[in-house]
């Protein structure tokens, strides 16, 4: 039987704890990714998940079937920013947010896989937005990191800290997108349950993003 890989287990950078921000070096990964714009309780947004799920579920069964590697499918994730990043704290303007969604993909996936996988997701009941998802690495390197446990439109606070008080702490600054990575069934999961890892990029105080 091939043994089912849990890249949530084996990968550091998808460990956080609450009310704990943990600086780490996340390794460059390799992602499904759809761009979008707006309040993500909207139609578009649903969408785009819905755009996702399929593609990533083909590629799991093709890795186990031609490469006999199997994997756990992961979680849904968000990078996130606006002109102002006060829309992510204080304002929490959901109209001004840009956001990319991403499932993590293992690194045995080439091009070929993606596009045959496409291919095979838009062969019945395709997708609106199938055309739209692309297979791209993401380097983050340097981040700070925490979990939040609770509904996300009480991630302000948290945040707030984050940017505020123990990124300068540690003689950074904010240098790349807000991640943000849903450990939680969105669909079956209270919002006071909800586990979402919040991550930010930074750099050296003085130093180039």
């Amino acid at each position: 039987m091939t043994a089912k890989t849990d890249f949530k287990k084996t990968l550091d950078s998808y460990s956080a704890r609450a009310g704990h921000f943990r600086v780490l070096d996340v390794p460059e990964l390799r992602y499904l990714m759809i761009d979008g714009h707006g309040d993500p309780n909207t139609p578009a947004f649903a969408e785009a998940v819905r755009a996702l799920y399929p593609v990533a579920y083909k590629l799991k069964f093709a890795a186990k079937r031609e490469l006999g590697r199997d994997h756990v499918v992961m979680p849904l994730e968000g990078l996130w920013w606006s002109g102002d990043m006060d829309a992510f704290t204080t304002a929490r303007d959901k109209s001004r947010w840009d956001w990319t969604l991403m499932i993590m993909v293992p690194d045995w996936t080439g091009q070929d896989m993606f596009a045959a996988a496409v291919a095979q997701a838009g062969a019945k009941n395709a997708p609106a937005r199938l055309e739209d998802v692309r297979l791209a690495p993401l380097s983050e390197g340097r981040c700070v990191q925490t979990l939040h446990v609770g509904p996300f439109d009480e991630e302000g606070p948290v945040l707030e800290r984050m940017h505020r008080e123990f990124i300068p702490s540690q003689g950074l600054r904010l240098g790349g997108r807000h991640h943000e990575i849903y450990l939680s069934d969105l669909r079956r999961t209270a919002p006071a349950r909800l586990r979402t890892i919040l991550r930010q990029p930074v750099v050296e105080d003085g130093g180039r993003a």
